[in-house]
């Protein structure tokens, strides 16, 4: 494997540990999803844009380049809202185990946006994933609204992440632009959202507490900006599928966090040791493939 790819793998499975704290700090938050998301991605872009002042990296971009990195930042805006919005319709174990199926959406999704061969190994690893996903939960289906908002949430993920990758491609710019636009972008988009929201959900807090407020600037600046930068850094050398593959070890940290801050695996059975197994095995197998031919 060459070390531009072991430095990749390395920083790929940092911001994944690191996003194992987001459904946590979700938990915490009172706020619904979409303005949490909305508050997230302002804190977010100061701070991205101030830490690439710092380091010379701040610089101005073509219009068009702009719109089309803006555009991605919807997605992953709509990304974040269904995300929150699935652990607090069910829980932040549910809501984080979903995304393991990611890798599934991404396996149908790059093909056929890309114009590519199905890859029949891709699938078959994202079918380990998904198994391990309903071991997990053995089979329950009792949050139903938080595993349909989870299920969206890893979807548009995965549609992120294949246009990203497209985006970066035809644009040329670094992995930190590309973040600060799609933030912006984000923002943009969630402020229009936000108007009808307010009118159509008047009851919905959207005012900061102290508390919440502690909460956010966290998730907007260590628990955003870190993760990110290493993933977008990662899909440089990385397939969308591969990056996405190993965000399946999300649910593990998340769950495992859960436990012991909410208590939320109070009876661990048998079945939730062989899912994790299975996802842990999704990861490895993929790696191992990637080592021996590339992305």
């Amino acid at each position: 494997m060459s070390s531009s790819r072991t430095q990749s793998i390395i920083l790929l499975h940092t911001a994944v540990f690191l996003a194992g704290w987001t459904g946590i700090l979700g938990r915490l938050i009172t706020l619904g999803g979409l303005p949490l998301v909305w508050y997230r991605m302002m804190v977010s872009v100061p701070v991205l844009a101030a830490v690439m002042a710092l380091m010379g990296r701040l610089h101005r971009t073509g219009w068009r380049s702009v719109l089309r990195i803006a555009g991605c930042g919807t997605i992953l805006a709509l990304h974040w809202v269904a995300f929150f919005a699935s652990i607090q319709a069910s829980n932040v174990s549910i809501g984080v185990a979903c995304i393991a199926t990611s890798c599934f959406f991404t396996a149908i999704l790059d093909p056929l946006l890309n114009r590519k061969r199905l890859s029949w190994a891709e699938v078959l690893i994202s079918f380990i994933a998904i198994a391990g996903v309903l071991l997990v939960f053995s089979l329950d289906v009792r949050y139903r609204l938080g595993i349909a908002m989870g299920l969206l949430s890893a979807a548009l993920y995965s549609l992120f992440s294949i246009l990203h990758i497209q985006v970066s491609q035809r644009t040329g710019e670094d992995s930190a632009t590309m973040l600060l636009y799609e933030l912006l972008g984000g923002v943009l988009f969630l402020t229009l959202l936000m108007i009808p929201f307010t009118r159509l959900f008047p009851d919905q807090p959207v005012a900061l507490t102290p508390q919440d407020g502690l909460w956010i600037l966290l998730l907007g600046s260590v628990f955003t900006i870190l993760p990110f930068l290493f993933q977008l850094h990662a899909l440089r050398t990385l397939s969308a599928f591969t990056v996405n593959l190993a965000y399946n070890l999300e649910p593990v940290y998340s769950i495992a966090f859960a436990a012991i801050l909410f208590g939320e695996l109070r009876e661990v059975n048998f079945s939730f040791w062989i899912g994790i197994a299975f996802i842990v095995v999704s990861v490895l197998v993929q790696t191992y493939r990637i080592g021996g031919r590339g992305r």
